[in-house]
């Protein structure tokens, strides 16, 4: 029985889908707003205070941090969705495998996603990017592998579950394959399970993606993240200087805007399976 997911928005969960809404139009057309070409120096006058000519003031260079702002957050929200697709989409895939598979298949599938996942995900990241330097793709690939355990250890539990089931158990006795098992009958009834997931795997990937571009290990010059943007302007921590709070800000806001959406979709889910 399909979920029921009419019940009306939470005033929460209307505040995260606005904060959502809003950081993704940012990421799809903030370099188009900026009022400044991203690397000009607009000012001689350093860590300028908010307001007057530069609405964000300036940063350590004298340029506009508004429109820094604006560039730097397509990289942080463009790489940290992509690989959140990636590590979702291949660990739900995997996940309905194992679970359709012989028990053999899944023991060793199984087994392997746990080692993988007993790395943490930063000393992965750290390790993979000194021995092979970094760059978006491969920031992509890290990212990826690393949550994709976690991923499918959920897929994997639900399709588990599912598969029990009676319809799952009748389909089967139609002489149905596994494949069709697995993407007609089990998959879409663990759809919304996983989109929450999603949703933290994201606000996880958003906080790792700026951990490493603090540590100078995330996107590279000329080119800068939300995380590269309070790295290069730490200076102006002791003065409070707008060029260094408002990126991490803007970091802050992204990650309670999804954790906000996905507390008030799982709300939904909670209160749509207590009905069936």
């Amino acid at each position: 029985m399909p979920f029921n997911l009419t019940r009306p928005p939470s005033a929460t969960g209307l505040i995260g889908l606005a904060l959502v809404l809003f950081w993704l139009f940012v990421a799809l057309f903030g370099s188009l707003l900026a009022p400044h070409p991203v690397g000009e120096i607009v000012a001689y006058d350093v860590f300028e205070p908010t307001g007057g000519a530069y609405l964000l003031g300036t940063d350590y260079l004298g340029r506009d941090v508004l429109s820094r702002i604006l560039h730097g957050a397509r990289f942080t929200i463009g790489l940290a969705l992509v690989a959140a697709l990636l590590a979702g989409l291949t660990g739900t895939a995997l996940g309905l495998f194992a679970a359709v598979s012989p028990r053999w298949l899944d023991e060793t599938l199984s087994r392997f996603m746990d080692a993988l996942i007993s790395i943490p995900s930063k000393i992965f990241a750290l390790v993979m990017i000194a021995a092979f330097d970094s760059s978006a793709l491969l920031l992509l690939l890290i990212i990826g592998i690393a949550y994709t355990p976690g991923c499918y250890r959920i897929a994997r539990s639900l399709a588990v579950n599912l598969n029990a089931m009676e319809f799952v158990l009748v389909a089967r006795a139609r002489g149905e394959g596994r494949l069709y098992l697995a993407w007609v009958e089990v998959l879409p009834n663990m759809i919304h399970p996983m989109l929450a997931d999603f949703g933290l795997r994201f606000v996880y990937v958003v906080l790792l993606l700026s951990s490493l571009s603090f540590l100078g290990l995330g996107v590279q010059p000329p080119d800068a993240d939300l995380g590269s943007l309070v790295r290069e302007n730490i200076s102006g921590l002791a003065e409070g200087a707008p060029a260094v709070l408002m990126p991490a800000l803007a970091i802050a806001t992204i990650t309670i805007g999804v954790n906000l959406l996905i507390d008030s979709l799982r709300g939904k889910i909670r209160h749509a399976a207590g009905e069936v």
